[in-house]
């Protein structure tokens, strides 16, 4: 590790993709007016290593293990999300997402670089927090930390303190989708394509799997892990437009998994192969199962 810093300032740079390399935010550290967030979240485990299904916030390996020269910290489990709601990773409302923003140094105008250390779902849930708050100067580094650490680029430990700003929400249409529009699709009174992200034994209701879940009548399943390769980079556009071949042809495609997090990269892969009508169903399948008449599939035997 080394205690590197950020660069001589420079103009804030320009997104053209929601997806950005290593490299590109290594060119960029210490850009005017460019916010780069760790968001990283820890699933909890038990003696024997187990996950609980319960996570933690990463702020301790940011501030012990290391982040991005000049990263701030974002807190996705209580302060990117509404934390008093019944359900984990609840959206914020406009409001209180618009003071976390602006706690972390965003304003209008401002460039967001999103990291986490897990293949991306975590980054890709603020990106998508960003863009439904109308702010699309906002981009996930490819790879994460894991891939900056690994390329042998600065680290930097302890925190770094955001300058606030003010960061003014204007709420974009149609990026979420309750359960009652999700109940309309499975009837059939909407039209659209589902899609869960949730892995391939929670989607075939496999015993075993933690949950044991099954999936959304209709849904198709994109796993957000086999959305990335070994060392946690993105797949090429062409290998994402296969994996969502069968839902390209819809007008409209809805995201899930189980809790709204990993449906985020779903979505961020969705735009990066150029669909334009993307929604995300926050409650997901903690809020679908939690209802003993909503209809639940599953492949297994």
């Amino acid at each position: 590790m080394t205690g590197a810093g950020a660069t001589v300032a420079r103009m804030s740079p320009v997104i053209t993709s929601p997806l950005v390399s290593s490299q590109w935010v290594a060119d960029h550290l210490g850009a005017d007016d460019m916010v780069v967030v760790d968001v990283s979240v820890l699933p909890v485990r038990d003696r024997d290593g187990a996950a609980t299904g319960r996570f933690t916030t990463g702020r301790g390996e940011y501030l012990e293990q290391g982040h991005v020269p000049g990263a701030v910290f974002g807190d996705l489990i209580h302060d990117l999300s509404d934390d008093r709601a019944a359900l984990p990773f609840t959206r914020p409302d406009v409001e209180r997402f618009a003071e976390a923003a602006g706690a972390l140094g965003i304003a209008a105008g401002t460039t967001v670089v999103a990291y986490d250390s897990s293949g991306g779902p975590w980054a890709a849930r603020l990106w998508w927090l960003l863009r439904a708050a109308g702010h699309d100067d906002a981009a996930v580094l490819d790879g994460g930390f894991s891939a900056w650490a690994a390329e042998g680029r600065p680290v930097d430990v302890g925190g770094v303190e955001p300058e606030p700003s003010v960061f003014v929400a204007h709420e974009r249409p149609g990026v979420w989708v309750d359960k009652p529009f999700v109940e309309a699709v499975v009837r059939g009174d909407e039209r659209a394509a589902l899609v869960c992200g949730s892995p391939r034994a929670e989607f075939d209701g496999v015993a075993g799997a933690r949950p044991r879940r099954g999936h959304i009548p209709g849904s198709v399943n994109v796993p957000s892990t086999e959305l990335v390769d070994d060392a946690l980079h993105f797949a090429e556009v062409e290998q994402l437009e296969t994996a969502f071949a069968p839902v390209l042809e819809a007008e409209k495609v809805v995201v899930y998994c189980g809790q709204g997090v990993a449906a985020s990269a779903d979505a961020l892969a969705l735009v990066l192969v150029g669909h334009d009508d993307v929604a995300l169903y926050d409650g997901s399948l903690d809020e679908w199962t939690g209802d003993d008449d909503a209809p639940l599939e599953s492949l297994a035997a």
